[in-house]
């Protein structure tokens, strides 16, 4: 009998992708439908949703549901769910769907067909729309904002209806073991007998400041799910190959053997900054994790949100809307006066005592072959990185 959270929603998981005896059949019929290219992030919800991070969602929502979604955070049936997942179709091409159709979504970047949607609605997607959802959800409409961008970006027909998964492509084979559905890591939280577990989001690679947030979920929790992100990143960011060599150097030399899990999932980021951490934690409790580590503009991009806002947010949910709890942390750093490192509620010393690097400046640094200090980052890890940024060079 688990002691993990339920799923969302209560009714158990419901991943989407077909039995793989039914996959041949269903992808001959494919072929003959209508075809809608999917942009990344939609790619990228369909693998969610195939996997079953998405619980309870059967497919891509109704104009009530992504209307009460961005305004109150609420499915149209007063489930809580603060991101909208909606597709998009050029009006042309919708014009030619029928209602409860059935058509092809296609990766646009490979052209591979990976579910078919029964289509129930058909609905524009203007440009206040577009607006509305901005303000709701990122609480601006500055197209520099990366998560703005890609609303605008939409077209100007969004289709809804219940998806069926037939063809998760390369995704799962080229990230091996590291990609975890959540039927599998609750298996694993429960064989480990883990009944209150961590998760800890990332799209970079930890340097001690995040160690020091996972070791305090350890002192806290069973264990931690070090969870990143195999979506697609912005410009700049590590991939996530590398990214796993460093953050597996910093868990085999650094924390307790068993204390720690390291695992992927498939999403691509919103930027959403505190809505992105409710969404996080919907997720996570899908998963089967009590808890999410919310640390310093979790999420964030920019300045757009406050360092703390996806702490604060939490505390605006009603009752019951999430099962999974932030453990909210302060901001962390190496003090060189405490010899140790420390967070704003412990240590008393002036910021000239501390170590902080951005994260711009820590890849400028590796760029330039400089020596990163060990005080901010392990120099295991530190490795790994400079190996990745001196082959850029060759």
């Amino acid at each position: 009998m688990s002691n993990l959270v339920e799923p969302h929603g209560g009714k158990g998981l419901t991943p989407l992708l077909v039995a793989e005896t039914e996959r041949a059949a269903l992808k001959k019929h494919a072929e003959h439908l209508t075809k809608v290219p999917m942009s990344s992030k939609e790619t990228s919800d369909v693998l969610m949703l195939s996997m079953g991070a998405y619980t309870p969602l059967d497919g891509f929502m109704s104009r009530d549901d992504w209307q009460s979604v961005c305004a109150d955070m609420k499915l149209k049936n007063g489930l809580f769910w603060p991101i909208p997942v909606t597709l998009s179709a050029d009006r042309a091409l919708a014009d030619t769907i029928g209602d409860g159709e059935e058509v092809a979504l296609v990766d646009e970047e490979t052209g591979l067909i990976m579910a078919i949607m029964e289509v129930t609605e058909k609905y524009y997607f203007s440009a206040e729309d577009k607006a509305f959802e901005a303000q709701h959800v990122y609480t601006t409409t500055d197209d520099g904002h990366p998560g703005v961008q890609k609303v605008n970006e939409q077209k100007d027909v969004c289709l809804a209806g219940s998806v069926t998964v037939i063809d998760e492509g390369e995704f799962p084979s080229l990230f091996g073991d590291l990609y975890q559905r959540p039927a599998e890591a609750r298996a694993e939280f429960t064989a480990k007998g883990w009944s209150q577990v961590a998760a800890f989001q990332t799209r970079n690679p930890m340097h001690r400041s995040h160690e020091h947030l996972a070791k305090i979920a350890v002192e806290v929790t069973d264990g931690v799910y070090i969870h990143q992100v195999l979506g697609k990143l912005k410009a700049g960011d590590i991939p996530a190959e590398t990214r796993t060599k460093a953050i597996q150097a910093m868990i085999d030399n650094y924390f307790v053997a068993g204390t720690v899990i390291q695992a992927g999932y498939p999403i691509e980021m919103r930027y959403a900054g505190p809505r992105e951490a409710l969404f996080h934690a919907l997720i996570r409790q899908n998963y089967g994790c009590s808890h999410l580590i919310v640390g310093r503009d979790h999420a964030g991009v920019g300045d757009y949100y406050g360092p703390f806002d996806a702490q604060h947010i939490f505390d605006k949910l009603w009752d019951g809307a999430l099962q999974t709890v932030p453990l909210k942390i302060d901001i962390t750093f190496y003090c060189k006066k405490c010899m140790g490192m420390a967070t704003a509620k412990t240590c008393p010393h002036d910021n000239e005592h501390h170590v902080s690097i951005s994260g711009t400046k820590q890849r400028e640094m590796l760029s330039a072959g400089e020596d990163i200090p060990p005080e901010f980052s392990r120099p295991e890890v530190v490795a790994v990185l400079q190996a990745y940024y001196a082959g850029l060079k060759d």
